[in-house]
């Protein structure tokens, strides 16, 4: 039986969904079925055996879309694996150490009883929504600090972890 893999995602600028994209590819290149979809836009977990939930960092805070999907379903979130992910330094910070998830996703974590987290550099650049954005790209603080060979890497544990407990 092949394992079934929701990769939920919250999003402002779209970043956020190329990780969430690039989870699930690297998910099904390991014999998983997987499926990256904005967290708005997911009604229902139970038809998945596991869970990966993402959502960019915004001013010390995980994306609302992402924070309302673990509120959303943490009944059925509950009794399944679940990772979660935060896209947001804009600095390589996020490789150089181990960035904790922010202290409400946190608790999120320990209520949930989640598998693990992760934080992955961010991407802000030219044309994103929002004034603080906006601010940022004009102090000339902006740029793309995603690391797809560490994300690739993260997914693939996932993926180990999934098929060995399976």
């Amino acid at each position: 039986m092949t394992t079934k893999v929701s990769v939920a995602y919250g999003t402002t600028n779209g970043s956020t969904a190329q990780i969430a994209e690039a989870v699930a590819e690297v998910l099904c290149k390991e014999g998983l079925t997987a499926e990256a979809l904005p967290a708005g836009s997911v009604d229902r977990v139970e038809s998945y055996d596991a869970v990966v939930v993402g959502g960019g960092l915004y001013a010390g805070r995980w994306h609302k879309d992402a924070r309302r999907f673990l509120r959303r379903h943490r009944r059925e979130l509950a009794g399944r694996p679940l990772w979660l992910f935060s896209s947001g330094p804009l600095d390589p910070s996020a490789g150089e150490r181990d960035i904790p998830p922010v202290a409400g996703l946190k608790r999120a974590m320990i209520r949930l009883d989640a598998n693990g987290h992760v934080t992955f550099g961010g991407c802000l650049e030219e044309g994103a929504k929002g004034w603080v954005a906006r601010m940022i790209i004009k102090n000339g603080k902006a740029g793309d600090y995603r690391d797809f060979a560490r994300i690739e890497d993260w997914s693939r544990a996932v993926a180990h972890e999934l098929v060995t407990t399976a």
